[in-house]
């Protein structure tokens, strides 16, 4: 399935897009989503956390991504 993750901060930076696509297994968790971001993403791994967040609400690495599922990257952010 096709799913589109938006990312903000260095997240967007590091995928030059504020959107992109990306084509996981049905019920794919969301571990294996970060696991394939960091194979075509390396430069994620450097960075301190990553959360995701489906439908709104943080994910568990076991929760499912379904078609539909609004998913987003969140790096860490620093604040002034």
């Amino acid at each position: 399935m096709e799913v589109e993750i938006m990312a903000f901060g260095i997240a967007r930076d590091i995928f030059g897009a504020p959107a992109i696509q990306l084509n996981l297994a049905e019920k794919a968790t969301v571990k294996q989503l970060l696991e394939e971001l960091y194979v075509t993403y390396p430069a994620l791994q450097e960075l301190r956390s990553v959360a995701i967040a489906v439908n709104a609400e943080y994910a568990s690495p076991e929760q499912e991504i379904l078609a539909g599922d609004e998913v987003v990257i969140i790096p860490p952010v620093a604040g002034g």
